[in-house]
């Protein structure tokens, strides 16, 4: 069992180990559920498995990830190697997997890269509607990214997505004369430029970060009614809307802390621990952070989450980003693969990590809303709902290559920093993502 996995080698019972130096988890609630057989997956004679995977950002995701995954090999008999991987390198490790036909078996990619892949990756309806049917249906969210689009055919297995909402010092934002993140764009204009003023500037990140990034540039368009695709898959960015983001974004830049063009999926984490921002969004790693280190206890007492700004949106302007398991078509065990897959997103193993993760991954997965760890900690409430957003990357148009490709090339994000940073006016930023985005639609 020395090759099950990178960082779980020591071995179970090392492992177990680990987990009693984290932050105690809470007690596990009942999963509701509906008495469903499985598919059938005869396993291959001699399988073992390759996963790759986003590294984790909390301790206990890493550790109970593999202490499931050692659990799977040692019931199912399937040695299985995880490799993590950082937030910017898991795009290019997945293309190359792709394009040689060679590598993981299994790659938990971003949101919407299994639909750059969809001639290379299998055909993962059965396990979609076992998962579907036993745990309640799937989050909005995740139906929209495991599927193709307009169709009953699941190409993708979502496990769970990281949301964004606001993440502030109360008693500076209670300084800068608000109770909480106000819903109106001008009033949050008003608060950024506030804290500013009391030396405790916001910071959002504007360089090509994945997570934060897309989630940053995402609301200021959304939230603004604007939008990259129209419902029949028409470039639409080129729009008022769009200008108004933008000019939005130009003020909010001006009250942000220096550095932030530059900035990577790790930046405002250090910043905001080092308590040199007020305000960013980010997932819940940040409280997880503080809140499990002695020396910083007291300032996750002092460190609220909130939406981000609804402004001229219907609902909540907000996405998560996903992890989402594609299966690739050089494996050579295929059954084995995909009953792999299917028992991470049981209960038994599932809620357990779910639960350790204290938030930072949202279910994708309609039953566990009853998981015991969003009524742990009423800080955690913004996270619930991460994978129940009606707002995503191609948003108002079909999820595809094209806008997987889209969100790959930081087209939005790029549009953002380059009118924040005064290097191109609004108009010249859209007309620019315009191109853009209509050179990979080829429109």
């Amino acid at each position: 069992m020395d090759d099950i996995t990178r960082r779980g080698s020591i071995g179970l019972a090392a492992g177990m180990a680990a987990v009693s130096t984290l932050a105690t988890a809470p007690a596990r609630a009942a999963i509701p559920t509906v008495d469903v057989k499985p598919p059938s997956l005869p396993l291959e004679r001699g399988a073992t498995l390759r996963v790759l995977r986003p590294v984790k950002y909390i301790d206990p995701d890493g550790v109970y990830f593999d202490l499931n995954t050692q659990k799977f090999a040692k019931a199912i008999g399937v040695p299985v190697r995880v490799d993590y991987v950082g937030f910017e390198d898991l795009r290019p490790q997945t293309a190359v997997a792709a394009r040689t036909g060679a590598g993981p078996d299994i790659v938990l990619g971003w949101s919407d890269d299994p639909h750059l892949y969809t001639d290379s990756i299998l055909d993962m309806t059965d396990i979609a509607e076992y998962l579907g049917k036993k745990y309640g249906g799937w989050q909005t969210l995740a139906a929209l990214y495991g599927r193709k689009h307009n169709t009953d055919q699941w190409i993708a297995i979502p496990f769970g997505g990281s949301a964004g909402p606001a993440v502030y010092r109360k008693s500076w934002v209670n300084e800068a004369g608000f109770d909480t993140i106000p819903s109106d764009h001008g009033k949050f204009l008003d608060l950024c430029r506030n804290l500013k003023k009391n030396g405790h500037p916001p910071g959002f990140a504007l360089g090509n970060a994945v997570g934060d990034a897309n989630a940053y540039c995402g609301w200021l368009l959304w939230s603004h009614n604007g939008y990259m695709i129209d419902e029949d898959g028409k470039v639409s960015i080129n729009r008022p809307e769009t200008i108004a983001a933008l000019k939005y974004a130009k003020e909010l830049y001006q009250t942000f802390i220096p550095g932030v063009l530059s900035w990577q999926d790790p930046s405002n984490n250090k910043a905001f621990i080092n308590e040199d921002i007020s305000l960013t969004q980010n997932g819940c790693s940040i409280y997880f952070a503080l809140k499990n280190n002695p020396r910083t206890a007291s300032i996750a007492e002092d460190v609220y989450h909130a939406p981000m700004p609804t402004g001229l949106a219907r609902s909540r302007p907000e996405t998560a980003t996903v992890i989402n398991a594609m299966v690739f078509k050089h494996t050579k065990y295929p059954n084995a693969a995909k009953e792999y897959i299917r028992f991470m997103m049981e209960a038994e193993q599932y809620d357990p990590w779910l639960t350790a993760t204290t938030g930072y991954w949202a279910h994708s997965l309609k039953a566990y809303s009853e998981s015991a760890v969003w009524k742990s900690d009423p800080k955690l409430i913004a996270y619930r709902d991460g994978c129940a957003m009606e707002f995503y990357s191609g948003y108002k148009g079909p999820i595809n290559a094209a806008s997987g490709a889209v969100l790959a090339d930081y087209v939005n994000v790029q549009m953002f920093a380059a009118v924040s940073s005064d290097q191109a006016t609004p108009e010249e930023a859209v007309a620019e993502a315009e191109r853009r985005a209509k050179r990979i639609y080829k429109q």
